[in-house]
């Protein structure tokens, strides 16, 4: 029987380093090399089918492809951008400050909840910050990680592992720590990530060439803003009380050809917050309602427009609505040459009547037409830029009859269709959160229950659930959970540690931490944290009563230890979900990981006896 523990215990190693292997050469996907893993498994005899696939079945597996359904939820409803447009805001175009805001805000929120599903809710965040600050995602996706793996160690409740090994001392009876116990820990490992982070920044993504970059970049509304020449037409004008406008209909005023006034979008108080309404011929006009005008004709008189309609003037901030693109939306428009409006102009189509959208300028033969554009024939060709409510866009495109929507700007992708849902969707975060916090269920039915009732509260639709879950992400972790299976059936763990601990068990207590966390961090490239800390608090509890000392600083390395999974991709579920949006290679968290779980080890050697005195 040892003789064939030994031989599958050989071939476990061996299945290892090639998958190691494989995963450094980064010439087969990741998923791929996980799913050949449950096979060989499985045919070697090692595992036995259940075991092979016990991790379709893994709560922790259900739990992230349920948090990533939760984050498109918040993405849909505009949550996740309005936490974007905050950091944005409050950071500026310092790099620098976001990314110190970006770290700090997850480590908080994942002191209370899962790290993955704080690293799922913010990964759109990123990519959205960093699409509009024009930055590399990769800048910015392992310092969210790093940050996700962090916050595990902030509070008693942040991570499994913590809870883990704070049951084992209970169960042995030599004391316990309390909810902030591990938080001055975590306070300092935070801040030398931060600064470790801001370090090692360049290297975090190779420099694009600036013919790659622009070849990649979408058009944005700042380009057709350019193309159409409409910087300077636009204004905000908010209706004053007794101005004659109010009760009227947009096609009763007649403001175009009064004016040369184009309403293309209307803020309006509802419920507490301003929203946008669509700019429709039969909208009425109401007191204190802002207008979004396009003053079209350069000799227009505004002055002369406001005075006499009693509007008073307001902030605009951007070039023509650009700040307004996640309600306002622009798109060009070409006939198509079986159209029946071939040769009609705007005014007859009805155009803005029928379709709710605006025509703001018109190219012919790639130059835009000056005169007048509402009683201009259109001819085979044309490119109109229309602009109005994304929705009326989106019907539009629809519309292949007639009409051929030809590019769509960048900020097509940040447009959220469920904006008027985003406080049901944060309740349904703030439920999820304190369910989890609380312990009242398993944080998988706590995140199950708030999906269901985002679908519920129509935030997110089936067809976007589905859509939302990374499942490359979800079949990797899978792949990678046997290995937890093979090693201790094989005898591989308890053969490491127990040679281990001969080695080094009579050096002293702080030898045996450095021991325990390098332990601990190589067991972890293998096997999830939790299975970590349950195979390593009770060694180190054993140590420490061996010693005669305190458990309490063997058990906390342990704890430390667990959550610092930096090193490479597949040692964290947290590592996992950048891995893709980063651009990230398995070398890439080799190279930044190795030298700060080094950092994080130094720093756990020397104050933790400090705090938890042998």
């Amino acid at each position: 029987m040892g003789t064939l523990a030994d031989s599958q215990l050989f071939w476990v190693v061996c299945f290892l380093f090639i998958a190691i292997i494989l995963f450094i050469s980064n010439k087969v996907r990741m998923d791929v090399v996980a799913l050949l893993l449950i096979t060989v498994f499985v045919t070697s005899g090692i595992l036995t089918l259940p075991e092979a696939i016990s991790g379709f079945s893994d709560p922790n597996v259900i739990l992230i492809a349920l948090l990533f359904v939760i984050g498109e939820g918040l993405v849909r409803t505009g949550i996740a951008y309005q936490v974007g447009d905050w950091l944005v805001r409050v950071a500026g175009s310092s790099e620098t400050k976001l990314l110190v805001l970006l770290m700090l805000a997850v480590a908080g929120l994942g002191s209370v909840m899962s790290s993955t599903g704080v690293v799922a809710i913010f990964i759109p965040v990123v990519m959205s910050v960093s699409s509009r600050m024009e930055r590399e995602p990769g800048r910015l996706m392992m310092p969210l990680a790093f940050a996700g793996l962090i916050s595990g160690m902030m509070t008693l409740v942040a991570t499994p592992p913590n809870l883990v090994v704070n049951s084992e001392l209970q169960r042995y009876g030599v004391g316990q720590f309390d909810f902030f116990s591990v938080t001055p820990i975590g306070i300092v490992i935070l801040a030398m990530g931060i600064g470790y982070m801001l370090l090692v920044r360049p290297w975090l993504v190779k420099p694009v060439s600036q013919d790659k970059a622009k070849s990649r970049t979408r058009r944005t509304m700042r380009d057709l803003i350019h193309d159409y020449k409409l910087s300077g037409r636009a204004r905000r004008l908010s209706i004053r009380p007794g101005s004659p406008l109010i009760g009227r209909t947009l096609d009763e005023l007649h403001l175009r050809s009064r004016y040369s006034a184009n309403v293309v979008g209307i803020e309006r108080w509802r419920k507490f917050r301003r929203v946008m309404i669509g700019a429709f011929a039969a909208t009425e006009l109401r007191v204190h309602d802002i207008l979004l005008v396009d003053m079209f004709d350069p000799e227009a008189d505004v002055r002369h427009f406001c005075t006499e309609e009693q509007l008073e003037p307001m902030i605009l901030r951007g070039e023509y609505f650009s700040e307004q693109a996640r309600e306002v939306g622009m798109a060009e428009v070409s006939l198509v040459p079986e159209s029946e409006y071939i040769g009609k102009t705007l005014r007859q189509m009805g155009f803005r009547t029928r379709y709710n959208l605006n025509v703001i300028g018109i190219r012919r033969n790639g130059k835009l037409i000056e005169a007048s554009q509402i009683d201009e024939e259109l001819k085979v060709g044309d490119m109109m830029l229309v602009i109005g409510d994304w929705r009326q866009i989106r019907q539009l495109q629809s519309n292949t009859r007639d009409f051929l929507v030809m590019n769509l700007p960048a900020e097509v992708d940040e447009v959220a269709p469920a904006t008027s849902q985003a406080p049901h969707a944060l309740l349904c975060l703030i439920l999820m959160i304190f369910l989890m916090v609380t312990d009242i269920v398993p944080n998988v039915i706590a995140a199950l229950l708030a999906c269901l009732l985002m679908g519920k509260f129509r935030c997110i639709d089936m067809e976007s659930a589905y859509k939302s879950i990374h499942w490359p992400t979800l079949i990797l972790i899978v792949g990678m959970l046997p290995f937890a299976h093979a090693l201790q059936k094989t005898g591989g763990i308890d053969l490491v540690v127990k040679g281990l601990m001969d080695a080094v068990g009579d050096m002293g207590p702080r030898v045996v931490l450095l021991s325990l966390f390098v332990l601990c961090a190589v067991i972890g490239l293998f096997i999830s944290n939790t299975a970590t800390a349950v195979l390593m608090a009770p060694i180190a509890i054993g140590a420490a009563n061996q010693m005669g000392v305190s458990a309490l600083p063997f058990a906390m390395v342990v704890a430390i230890a667990a959550s610092a999974a930096f090193m490479t991709p597949v040692s964290s579920p947290v590592n996992t979900m950048v891995l893709g949006p980063g651009g990230y290679k398995f070398s890439d968290f080799l190279r930044i990981g190795v030298p700060f779980t080094l950092l994080v080890m130094v720093v756990s050697v020397v104050i933790i006896p400090l705090l938890f005195p042998f």
